[in-house]
């Protein structure tokens, strides 16, 4: 599944995936309006919203990106309905040519971990007939619980030709609370973390990368560059670019010079970039218009500090 990626990154030449993230209050009132007198101002109307205004996003980028990333707590907050809207993305994702990460970071062990890796990534039999659940094309996964708890992901990776994204080092400000914590030799936890997912890794390797990849975010660029020789066969998901302040020359290091190796994230600055003040002039009529602008500076930004 890796070098799907990696062949869908090369055709648009933009390492970027678009988070799909939405909040009802990036969401316009003609769609909420529309929704709520359909179905109600309750969990139905506002995940009908959201898929409505996820298709307005992607419709507008989804010729330039070869991915995007659906964070399913966004779904979740509601419940069924919710779940329904976020099936109804990753299909339309799909149907639209884009490869699918579902940001879930699910972690547990043994027949738990299983059936989550068979829930978003594969496919289980029932009676005669065997069925998908949310079918994405990756998942990120949270490794604190151990090989055990990765080892079913990367099992259905294998059997399936799907991918991971285990975190490593995220992006949130207080995350070295445990991460950066000193092990032995001098180590700090999310390296150790980082040399288990180059160790995972080889068990499912696709071309040059794996389809095991791994999660650091762009507010650490150093650990970024390290981590980047840490893993050589890692595909890395790079969070935290725009919104929470990384920019395209935090990212060098977490490329190969190829260019190749890494993939960014952004979710606010393109799907919420109708409400920024240097995308204003589209309004909440065009808001696919304003995110394709968004992603095309993006791009730029990436491209420049990548000298390509």
């Amino acid at each position: 599944m890796i070098q799907q990626l990696v062949n869908a990154i090369q055709k648009t030449q933009a390492p970027i995936v678009v988070g799909l993230d939405p909040k009802l209050s990036m969401i316009p009132e003609r769609i909420k309006v529309k929704n709520f007198k359909e179905y109600g101002e309750n969990a139905e109307g506002a995940a009908n919203a959201l898929f409505d205004f996820n298709k307005e996003i992607v419709d507008g980028v989804y010729d330039l990106i070869p991915a995007v990333k659906p964070q399913i707590a966004m779904y979740e907050q509601f419940g069924i309905p919710g779940l329904i809207a976020f099936q109804k993305t990753v299909d339309y994702c799909h149907g639209k040519g884009l490869l699918v990460i579902g940001d879930i970071k699910r972690g547990d062990i043994g027949s738990t971990s299983e059936s989550y890796a068979l829930g978003h990534l594969g496919s289980v039999q029932v009676g005669n007939t065997r069925c998908t659940g949310f079918n994405e094309d990756f998942a990120t996964v949270n490794p604190y619980l151990g090989s055990d708890g990765v080892k079913p992901f990367i099992d259905v990776c294998n059997a399936e030709d799907k991918g991971i994204f285990v975190l490593v080092k995220t992006s949130n400000p207080s995350s070295g609370e445990f991460q950066d914590r000193i092990i032995e030799n001098g180590i700090p936890l999310y390296e150790e973390v980082a040399r288990k997912v180059e160790e995972w890794g080889l068990t499912s390797m696709d071309g040059a990368y794996s389809n095991v990849g791994c999660v650091v975010g762009a507010t650490y660029p150093e650990m970024g560059a390290a981590l980047r020789k840490v893993m050589p066969h890692a595909y890395i998901l790079v969070p935290g670019y725009g919104a929470q302040g990384g920019t395209g020359k935090d990212l060098v290091g977490f490329f190969n010079e190829d260019g190749l190796g890494a993939i960014v994230n952004s979710s606010r600055g393109i799907i919420a970039a109708w409400q920024k003040e240097e995308y204003s002039q589209y309004g909440e009529n065009n808001i696919g218009e304003a995110a394709r602008k968004a992603v095309i500076d993006m791009k730029n930004d990436i491209s420049n500090a990548l000298n390509r």
